[in-house]
């Protein structure tokens, strides 16, 4: 089986009378793989090319922005536990394009996450990835758990 069928598509649709632009919302199931990564990207990806997003916000920001949150979830969410799986949540409209990302772990405090910019921290191997997706969206938000994560990009 590859790995693009072990992605589940569960819900795709296409608002009636919509028209060019029009709402469109899926969701999709990703398996604790980080192998499985580039093909759910691929997918959102294409699902979102509604003519909302810019083709370089499209093929650069989503693309880029979505493989950080699916890799963070499986490796520091459900720890690369196979029984676990990451859930997405795209809804593409005519203003914005939502991506809600959640995983089955513990989650985490993201206020707690140092700043990489700061001098103490530019030789740290870990913890840009909050401040790369701050820069490649418009909006960055956790649930109060901190195992869910909202991107919002906007029309533009």
């Amino acid at each position: 089986m590859t790995a693009q069928l072990q992605i589940v598509v569960h819900r795709p649709v296409r608002v009636e009378g919509a028209g060019e632009g029009g709402d469109v919302a899926v969701s999709l199931s990703v398996p604790s793989d980080l192998g499985l990564v580039g093909d759910a990207v691929e997918l959102v990806a294409r699902y979102c090319d509604t003519g909302v997003l810019s083709p370089r916000r499209l093929r650069f920001n989503l693309r880029t922005a979505l493989a950080e949150v699916l890799a963070n979830a499986i490796v520091y969410g459900n720890r690369h536990d196979p029984t676990k799986l990451v859930r997405v949540e795209i809804s593409c409209g005519r203003e914005a394009v939502r991506i809600d990302v959640a995983d089955d772990g513990v989650g985490f405090d993201p206020s707690g996450v140092p700043d990489p910019t700061q001098a103490e921290n530019l030789e740290r191997e870990t913890g840009r990835g909050l401040f790369v997706l701050r820069h490649l969206v418009d909006q960055v938000e956790f649930n109060q758990r901190g195992n869910r994560v909202c991107l919002v990009l906007r029309a533009g």
